[in-house]
């Protein structure tokens, strides 16, 4: 061996260790820091991440106060006082919501804008997939109105940069009395029937894209999550082959797992489809009452037995079965018709609530819950969100106050 080269290696080996050790000890540093943050340093860090810009120092003083005096949820509400909390926070955290993409960087529109609404003014959230509800801007505040053919109306808000933290800028409606409605209050059904959410989700296809990202986005679950092949496939459409590649027990141990479930459920959706309307080169939300829409019914020689859309009543069959570890409401029917029924189903269960607080307990702590304290404070959340009605605002303080000290 070449001594210089031993040298070296011996030598580079020592700065490694040296650098490894400084490395553990920044780590410890960090972590007894935080630990030891005092009620100045857990308010600013608070702030920064509920609103993501500086407190004033008087905002910064009186939550170090709460803080200190044990109200770190009355702290986190000072700091949401600030309108970047819902100009810019809601705004970062619903748009994800909104596109197939699930992307931070879509444009503001009536899906987004309304849950916005709901947070700001404590909407019970759980009526986020049922209520005839929207948001607009004030007619002093957005020159352009709500078009049920576009996005111009929400594209000017942004653009303008319109406070919507003002109640006087941004108000409340009913989607049904907005100009050009085509939907009784009986059709709408929350967010699920928003013109984004119909370009989104409902635009062509066979509208099972609907549930599915209602499930993602509502209850935590992608369609891989509650496959399960114990449910009765009378419900499967007959665009699934029941022997895809000349395999039937693909689809026994595969399709079966997810379409059982789903197409049941899907079928909320059998009058409505996103497209232009007669005598219209615009696209809007479409509903043919008393009328199944043709994309319910494609493929139909893919398997010609199976079952056949005739209304829209849905039924949930994941009620019963590993899925109904998901909480379902003992006081509602396992079936309905239409959407805004379906969407009482989805948002009653317990799940529709745990899911809300981890998305936010995702967003404000910037981790996933992992300890037992963790799943003990997400615990303990829920239950505030479920006994406070269902207010989203108090989920963002708690879970705040709950990551003061990350």
């Amino acid at each position: 061996m070449n001594p210089i080269q031993d040298a070296l290696r011996l030598r580079l080996g020592s700065v490694v260790a040296v650098i490894v050790r400084c490395v553990f000890v920044v780590m410890l540093l960090s972590a007894a820091l935080s630990s030891w943050a005092g009620p100045r340093e857990q308010a600013k860090r608070m702030h920064d991440r509920l609103v993501g810009v500086p407190p004033s120092e008087s905002v910064l003083s009186a939550m170090a106060g709460k803080i200190a005096a044990g109200d770190a949820v009355g702290a986190a509400y000072d700091a949401m006082t600030n309108s970047a909390f819902i100009n810019t926070t809601l705004k970062n955290y619903f748009t994800p919501w909104t596109n197939e993409g699930e992307t931070p960087y879509a444009p503001l529109n009536d899906y987004s804008v309304t849950m916005i609404g709901m947070v700001r003014d404590d909407v019970p959230f759980i009526q986020v997939l049922s209520e005839d509800i929207v948001y607009i801007g004030s007619g002093s505040a957005v020159g352009t109105a709500y078009s049920q053919t576009n996005n111009d109306h929400y594209a000017q808000l942004e653009s303008a940069g319109v406070d919507m933290s003002n109640p006087v800028n941004l108000v409340r409606t009913s989607q049904s009395s907005l100009s050009g409605a085509i939907l009784s209050s009986d059709q709408t059904a929350g967010v699920m029937t928003t013109r984004a959410f119909a370009e989104a989700f409902l635009k062509m296809g066979t509208n099972r894209r609907a549930v599915r990202y209602v499930f993602k986005t509502f209850i935590c679950r992608d369609m891989e999550d509650m496959h399960d092949v114990t449910r009765t496939p009378d419900r499967i459409r007959q665009d699934v082959a029941r022997s895809p590649g000349g395999d039937s027990s693909i689809f026994l141990n595969q399709c079966v797992g997810c379409h059982a479930g789903m197409d049941p459920l899907t079928q909320a959706f059998a009058y409505y489809d996103f497209g232009t309307a007669a005598g219209s080169d615009d696209a809007q939300l479409l509903i043919t009452p008393d009328e199944v829409q043709a994309k319910n019914l494609i493929n139909a020689n893919n398997f010609p037995a199976g079952y056949v859309v005739g209304d829209d009543h849905w039924d949930n069959y994941w009620r019963t079965g590993p899925n109904a570890s998901l909480g379902w409401s003992p006081t509602l029917p396992s079936g309905g018709n239409g959407v805004k029924s379906l969407g009482r189903e989805l948002a009653s269960s317990k799940a529709f609530a745990q899911c809300q607080v981890q998305k936010v307990f995702k967003f404000t702590c910037l981790r996933e819950p992992a300890s037992s304290a963790d799943e003990a404070a997400v615990r303990s959340i829920v239950d505030a969100f479920t006994g406070s009605n269902y207010r989203m605002k108090h989920v963002f303080a708690e879970t705040a106050a709950y990551c003061k000290g990350d």
